[in-house]
């Protein structure tokens, strides 16, 4: 199996434990729970993972989740997303690809989209000022079906950007 491409096309759940040790880590019940957890769900916040797996793994402490977030970031099995108006970190196992995010300014769901060029980066800027581009990291903003169903389209419904981030901040 190669270490080089995304967790989610090279292993399943019963792969992990090789994976982990491939990229030279341990693999311990908090790093295996994690990813099953994040595979299932992706771009949660390390409270989201700490939450859900605090009745099952008692003394799995948020740091350790922050800990394990990290190395799995670290050695890529993970892909770390911040994103506008998500209040924290988000985390996903999807990588190795070059896919993008859209995002509900209502009730800020997250969904993958894939890159409609498909290499990165996706996008150049006119002057890369001397630099080697790598990725253009692109998160779409828009409200969700559900959300425009309920009326989060309204005018004045939609915060602004000034208002989003006094939100996010007030979090």
């Amino acid at each position: 199996m190669s270490a080089s491409g995304s967790l989610l096309e090279l292993a399943t759940p019963a792969d992990w434990a090789d994976v982990l040790r491939e990229h030279g880590l341990r693999a311990t019940t908090g790093r295996l729970a994690a990813l099953d957890y994040l595979h299932t769900h992706p771009h949660s916040s390390v409270a989201d993972v700490h939450g859900a797996l605090a009745r099952r793994l008692p003394s799995l402490t948020l740091q350790s989740v922050h800990n394990i977030a990290h190395d799995l970031t670290e050695c890529g099995i993970l892909r770390r997303i911040d994103l506008p108006d998500a209040g924290s970190a988000r985390y996903e196992t999807r990588t190795g690809d070059n896919h993008h995010h859209v995002q509900c300014v209502v009730c800020h769901r997250i969904e993958d989209v894939d890159c409609v060029v498909g290499a990165a980066p996706c996008l150049s800027p006119d002057d890369a000022r001397g630099m080697r581009l790598l990725e253009a990291a692109v998160t779409f903003r828009g409200i969700c079906e559900e959300c425009d169903r309920e009326g989060g389209a309204r005018e004045g419904a939609v915060p602004s950007a000034t208002e989003s981030r006094r939100s996010a901040a007030a979090r």
